[in-house]
């Protein structure tokens, strides 16, 4: 049960990663406009190239190299100090390059500055120990109090549409503030270590191995961004990112099994236990398109009201593009549960490098004529394009170690369920009042449809959630 518990802790922070920036975001859309909003989003996608260097692939290699020693406790600070060297050292070196960079850079200036408090929160950033050990309570309970304090100090501080400084630094010192609350945790974790015995570079290779699909990733991740703020305009930009901003809220509800599942995989595949490392893909990849199908068509079916209620006006363009980047949420479950929780730990890095590589590829060559010729839209078109492309190379990747019939059993009845559900919900989308008070309506109604549907078929995800109750409910008997 500790994998559920782990799940059910992270499903309770990202819910609240969802609450925070739904409440906010809508605040700061109509006090910033769109202007502002473009500002923020285009300056980001920026710093974010910069923050990719300071990882270097720690998120995935440390989680994988902690779990492998969890159970060590001198091995597993000598791990951690010496994963922990390497970070200090990427981020004083991308700084020192952030800096000569801003001497070159004339745009937004003093925006960007502000973004660059970013690239100091990433050296304390130790979530991924926290994941490798397995103890998601720990990094859940103390992230979530900042988060909130965070969201307060927005709509405290923010309060006309030339704060977009502020508005910059209040997430990127939360986020610094965030990191930080980890650390005094580790005296109960770790013990004292002579940094001189310490040997971080036998690290360096292994991690660029994981480094380099980050920096693919990341290219289509933010490029889109960055060349929609260079050839269309800041605003477009701006479309983009509230248009993205949903769509990986909702995308992080669905890939939080990722999160919990590498380490605990990782951790059978130490065993040798190849069977049930099978297996339990085979039950996460039917629950995240049973999750992930309904979340795709449910926020299609209501993103044309959703969109002008929510941001306010003068954000109308994302509505469609909102509907049209929802099929990434399916594509991201499925390219999440075969890379993050199948091939990675297996150590099958380099087929998952080669798929995300692809993906960037794809997005790079499709971007500069999709962009030029149908904008904002172009732009969505070429997301959905290049995860679609991860997804179908990572398939074809595991056809000898996996069962596609075992795979996509069941797929066709939460296709079947989501389309019954978004031809009725998005027919009361355009024929009622679009109150909030309606839509939350359709979405019980959509609610209730999918689920109906899906006990009706007797979908394997009902199965699973079943048999799960019933563990829980013998274990108390």
């Amino acid at each position: 049960m500790t994998v559920v518990k782990n799940y059910l802790y992270n499903i309770g922070y990202q819910i609240l990663a969802i609450i925070v920036p739904v409440i906010t975001s809508a605040y700061i859309a109509r006090v910033l406009k769109p202007e502002g909003v473009g500002a923020n989003a285009f300056t980001n996608s920026i710093i974010q190239y910069f923050l990719l260097f300071c990882g270097l692939g720690i998120a995935y290699y440390g989680n994988r190299q902690v779990t492998y020693v969890r159970h060590n406790r001198s091995e597993k600070t000598q791990t951690f100090w010496e994963l922990q060297v390497i970070r200090i050292v990427m981020t004083l070196l991308t700084y020192l390059v952030f800096v000569i960079f801003m001497m070159f850079y004339t745009r937004n200036k003093v925006y960007m500055w502000a973004q660059s408090i970013n690239l100091i929160a990433i050296a304390f950033d130790i979530t991924w120990y926290y994941q490798g050990i397995e103890n998601f309570k720990a990094l859940v309970l103390k992230n979530s109090i900042v988060k909130v304090l965070s969201m307060i100090a927005i709509f405290v501080l923010v309060k006309k549409p030339t704060d977009v400084t502020l508005y910059i630094s209040i997430l990127a010192i939360s986020t610094l503030l965030g990191n930080l609350t980890l650390w005094p945790n580790l005296r109960k974790e770790l013990t004292k270590i002579n940094m001189r015995t310490l040997t971080p570079w036998i690290h360096v290779l292994p991690m660029i191995g994981l480094f380099i699909p980050q920096i693919a990733s990341q290219i289509y991740g933010q490029l889109s961004k960055t060349m929609l703020g260079g050839m269309v305009s800041e605003v477009e930009s701006g479309y983009f990112q509230y248009s993205d901003s949903l769509i990986r809220i909702v995308v992080a509800l669905v890939t939080a099994t990722g999160t919990v599942m590498l380490p605990h995989v990782s951790n059978i595949v130490s065993k040798g236990d190849l069977k049930q490392v099978n297996n339990l893909l085979y039950k996460s990849f039917n629950y995240v398109s049973g999750i992930s199908f309904s979340m795709m068509f449910g926020l299609a079916a209501i993103s044309l009201t959703l969109v002008p209620k929510y941001y306010g006006p003068g954000y109308d363009p994302v509505g469609p593009a909102m509907m049209i980047e929802s099929i990434i949420i399916v594509m991201i479950a499925w390219n999440n549960a075969i890379g993050v929780q199948y091939l990675i730990p297996l150590n099958r890095v380099r087929e998952y490098r080669i798929s995300v590589i692809v993906g960037a590829v794809v997005n790079l060559i499709i971007n500069i004529p999709f962009i030029h010729f149908w904008g904002l839209n172009g732009a969505m078109w070429s997301t959905v394009i290049a995860e679609t492309t991860v997804t179908l190379y990572q398939l074809w990747c595991v056809r000898n170690s996996l069962s596609y019939r075992i795979l996509f059993r069941g797929i066709w009845k939460y296709f079947i369920s989501s389309v019954v559900m978004f031809i009725i919900v998005f027919w009361m989308s355009r024929n009622f009042a679009g109150t909030w008070m309606m839509m939350g309506i359709e979405v019980l109604v959509g609610i209730i449809i999918y689920c109906l549907l899906i006990i009706m078929f007797k979908a394997p995800i009902v199965i699973q959630v079943k048999d799960i109750i019933s563990r829980k409910f013998s274990k108390k008997n």
